[in-house]
This record gives structure tokens, C-alpha cells and sequence, in this order.
């Protein structure tokens, strides 16, 4: 992965149940199956808490394929749950992350995602005619030439040419949401999951940290200047320290933290950042245990994880109840840790009524949450 996503925040659902397709990333809302649940032989287990047994609610859907080294897997997501029991958001064991993945396809037929990318068929009325008119138009045909006809070409030629390419970021956004929508139509609406307010997301690239650092080095030294010439304004003679003094110099201030924050604050409206086997953001240094994938035991890698403004954003527009269970959402972060090779060869069984083998496994979430004040002073004193 040569570098970090950014998930931020897009247009809210007109109703928070409404259906989309397995393409859409979002936050809130009910999941979006590839399949019809009932076809995913999904172990009920996996969508419940497991800490109070109450079924869990959808809060990040993650359109994430995967185009690396050796891999090259177009229909794959991620789906990380949440418990809005209270008391449970607290609790690590109420958190869950799904990965679902379409079994590689070993005729290399292209993918339905993968169709979407392809040019029109040379074929097509206009793109195959385009030039020829174009070319053989002489003086002498002028007196035959059909001007309703020429003009409705230009017409699907500009229409044709202002339609971007859908590419893996504009999926994500309110055009991709259109993808299956007969499929979406047709869906039945769930009214028994407990549901959070839904808006759309869209990606966008993290800026480099050598860019990061320039950012930073122009806004301290602007802000440097600004108070220099506040300072003269006033008569004072006082020197004022660096800005970049209180991250480094703080004596209750943990340096991990500081790095967190100060990078959440150069895109602070966040919600999630993606890497497929990069490194996590951490505001703690204690890192858990991702374990090994249960499937092939192969190692478990960074992927996936869920930010503090994903929270606040959520607040904006939940109703009293909702509020109460984000209230318990006290997490710094949430990561999730997948299989390293994103494997998927133990699935490899027959096709299913609607042609297309799904599977869905369980991945890690490790949960990192703020530290009483009291701790972090004891860690700094002790």
C-alpha cells in the first residue's frame, strides 16, 4: 500500500435504512450484503455482541479491494459493528469486523466491478462513428448532409464524454450508490436491526509526511510571526515559545498521543483511514495482540481504522437514544487487523443460485481508549 485513505465525511441518507450495494463505503445504515443474507450462510453469532448477546449495529461499511503485489481482489469489503447497549460500547468484546470477500475466480473473468471500468463497445452508435462522419465530410456533401442528425451526435458525444470513469474513490461516492439498484430496490428493508444515522463517505490520499511537515513548518512559522507583532502591538518584551514546545517539551504529555493528535488536526474531519498492510495512527503505544488468521494462519496486518470524528458526526444527527449509546463510545480508536494474504482459497465450493461464491469471515478489532488523566501523570511521576 503506498499510501493512506482518508475517509471522510459525504451526504447523509435521506432515511437510514436505505439500500445501497456492496460497492458504497458509509458509515451508519444497515450493511449492504452482496448476497441475500439468507445465501451467506452468515453464523448469526458474528452480527451479535459478545459481551451482551444483543444484535449489533452497522457503523462503518468499507468498500475495500485490494490491488497488491500478488493480489488483486476487486469485490471485497469490510463491516465493523458496534453494541449500543449501554454500558457495552466501553467493552472491546462489543466490537465486531467482518471481512467479505467474492472466492478468486480462476478463469480470470473480469469482475462486475471491474466491467464498470471498461470503455464503451467499440460498436456503440456514437463511438464507432464518431470519426468516420467526421472524416469522409466534404464540400460536396453539404447539400446532403441531415442537420438533425449531426446535431444529435454531437449531443451523445458530449454526453458520453462528460461522464467520468468510475475508478475505486468515485464508488464511493453518491454515483457508485447507484450500482444494483435494481438489486437495491428490491431489497427488502430490515426493521428489526438497531440502526445509527447514515451518511456517505468519499477518499481522499493523506498528504505525504514530507508535505505534512512543510504544512506544519509554514503554520508555525506564521503563527510565530503573528505573535511577535501582537507582542509589539502591546509593548511587550516577553519571548514566546514555539508552538511545537508544547508537543515535545509537555512533562504529562505522551509523545504517541501528541503524534496522534497532531495528525488527526491536519485532516480533522476523519472518520476512518485505510492502508491494506500499512501502520496504524495509535494514540497509545500498547498495541494488542492481532493473533493469526483463523482461516489459512496466516498473519493478521494492519488495515482498517475507525476515528474520534466518526463519533461526532454520528451525534450530529442522533436521536435521544442513539445519543445515550454514543455517549458510552469513549474509544480513541478502533483498528482492525485482517489476513495479511486476504485468503479466501478455503471457500472454494460450488456457486451458489445467484452465481457468485461469497464468504464472510471474522477479522480482528483491537479498541484504544483515552487514559484517565490521574494515569497518565502516575506513568510520567512514578
Amino acid at each position: 500500500m503506498s499510501g493512506v485513505l482518508l475517509g471522510l465525511p459525504g451526504p447523509w441518507a435521506e432515511d437510514s435504512r436505505e439500500p445501497s450495494d456492496h460497492y458504497t463505503t458509509k458509515i451508519g445504515g444497515l450493511p449492504d450484503w452482496p448476497l441475500p443474507i439468507e445465501a451467506l450462510n452468515l453464523n448469526p453469532t458474528l452480527i451479535h455482541c459478545t459481551q451482551c448477546g444483543s444484535k449489533l449495529t452497522l457503523v462503518a461499511q468499507v468498500y475495500a479491494p485490494v490491488s497488491s503485489g500478488t493480489l488483486n481482489i476487486e469485490d471485497r469489503l469490510l463491516l465493523v459493528f458496534g453494541c449500543v447497549t449501554p454500558n457495552c460500547g466501553s467493552s472491546p468484546l462489543s466490537w465486531r469486523a467482518l471481512r467479505i470477500q467474492k472466492v478468486e475466480n480462476e478463469t480470470n473473468e473480469p469482475s462486475s466491478a471491474a466491467a464498470l471500468d471498461e470503455p464503451p463497445a467499440a460498436s456503440s452508435p456514437v463511438s464507432g462513428s464518431k470519426t468516420n462522419w467526421w472524416e469522409n465530410l466534404s464540400d460536396e456533401d453539404d447539400g446532403d448532409l441531415d442537420l438533425e442528425d449531426l446535431s444529435k451526435a454531437f449531443s451523445e458525444a458530449a454526453s458520453l464524454s462528460s461522464e467520468p470513469k468510475k475508478t475505486n474513490s468515485n464508488r464511493n461516492s453518491e454515483g457508485a450508490m447507484k450500482h444494483s439498484s435494481l438489486t437495491a430496490q428490491t431489497r427488502e428493508v430490515d426493521t428489526d436491526t438497531p440502526v445509527m444515522p447514515c451518511f456517505y463517505t468519499y477518499s481522499q490520499v493523506e498528504p505525504s509526511s514530507k508535505d505534512f511537515a512543510s504544512v506544519c513548518s509554514n503554520h508555525l512559522s506564521l503563527s510565530v510571526k503573528e505573535k511577535e507583532a501582537d507582542a509589539d502591538d502591546h509593548g511587550q518584551e516577553e519571548t514566546w515559545e514555539a508552538e511545537n514546545y508544547e508537543y515535545d517539551k509537555a512533562l504529562n504529555a505522551d509523545r504517541t498521543y501528541l503524534k496522534f493528535k497532531k495528525q488527526l488536526d491536519a485532516s480533522p474531519e476523519q472518520c476512518f483511514r485505510h492502508a491494506f498492510g500499512g501502520k496504524p495512527l495509535l494514540p497509545t503505544a500498547e498495541v494488542g495482540n492481532a493473533g493469526k488468521c483463523g482461516l489459512c494462519g496466516a498473519s493478521r496486518h494492519f488495515e482498517l481504522q475507525l476515528m474520534p470524528p466518526l463519533i461526532y458526526f454520528l451525534q450530529e444527527a442522533a436521536d435521544a437514544c442513539h445519543k445515550d449509546s454514543l455517549e458510552n463510545w469513549n474509544w480513541l480508536t478502533l483498528g482492525v487487523y485482517t489476513c495479511s494474504k486476504s485468503c479466501s482459497k478455503s471457500f472454494d465450493k460450488e456457486k451458489s443460485a445467484h452465481g457468485d461464491t461469497w464468504f464472510v469471515v471474522e477479522e480482528t478489532v483491537i479498541v484504544q481508549f483515552e487514559k484517565p488523566l490521574n494515569e497518565c501523570l502516575q506513568r510520567y511521576f512514578s
